[in-house]
């Protein structure tokens, strides 16, 4: 069943903003443009997430989210708040209200799914399941290859995760057991990516595959500033990696 998000905000240019940033999620994004549309919109569809403006017309956020808290049928329902403002004792009083994070305005769609992914689980459409994997995902002869893009977000990477460990079982039931993770096309180091490297480096070894990593020589500089990476040896091409599975 498709996730149900509720984005109130008198802004429609936020609101459209919102849509985008799940298009590609099995979701369904209904709209309210005060707290009291907002307030009769939760009780008459029950949304899995409310994304919430503070500073509406008719009735503001916090109104309606004490209208909320005040329901035992609607209480749980995790919120999101909008903000215009980033000041400290403004970021306080939002959490004190009960919410489950909070966003600054003016903010891009995947920054919100990177909150978003924190508070419920996202799950790609189906189409987009399979295009996903097939866009980082291809088999050569007797190797698996994991190709990265040239920036990795929290995203991306998540949709990669969900793929990874079905790929491993495939390899492991017809019998391919090299794995190269190609990044010779990602531009920098961030923590996200680390993380992955580590995960996928982690999947093979417990499924007894052998991987390789190809990068960059900067990248493997890069990598040796992380206490996670500093060992990894980084092959310079498939080629190479491919010779020394």
């Amino acid at each position: 069943m498709a996730l149900k998000v509720l984005a109130v905000d008198d802004s429609k240019t936020i609101r459209m903003i919102v849509k985008k940033a799940f298009k590609t999620y099995d979701c369904k994004v209904i709209e309210a443009a005060d707290g009291k549309e907002g307030l009769e919109m939760t009780s008459r569809e029950k949304p899995d997430l409310i994304i919430l403006d503070i500073t509406m017309p008719v009735m503001t956020g916090p109104e309606m989210l004490a209208e909320l808290k005040n329901d035992p049928a609607l209480k749980e329902i995790p919120v999101i708040m909008l903000t215009a403002e980033s000041g400290k004792e403004n970021v306080v009083q939002i959490l004190k209200m009960g919410v489950k994070d909070y966003m600054v305005k003016p903010f891009k769609g995947e920054q919100l799914i990177e909150r978003v992914i924190k508070v419920v689980t996202l799950e790609p459409k189906q189409k987009e399941d399979e295009d996903t994997s097939k866009k980082y995902f291809s088999t050569v002869e007797d190797v698996q290859i994991l190709a990265l893009p040239r920036k990795l977000d929290r995203p991306t990477s998540v949709d990669i995760e969900r793929y990874l460990k079905s790929k491993v079982e495939e390899m492991v039931s017809s019998g391919i057991k090299k794995f190269i993770l190609d990044m010779s096309k990602v531009g920098g180091t961030n923590v996200t990516l680390i993380k992955l490297i580590i995960t996928v480096i982690q999947t093979c070894q417990h499924a007894n595959i052998g991987i390789r990593i190809v990068g960059t020589a900067a990248l493997s500089e890069e990598l040796k500033g992380f206490a996670e990476t500093s060992e990894i040896t980084v092959d310079l091409s498939i080629e190479d990696a491919r010779g020394a599975l």
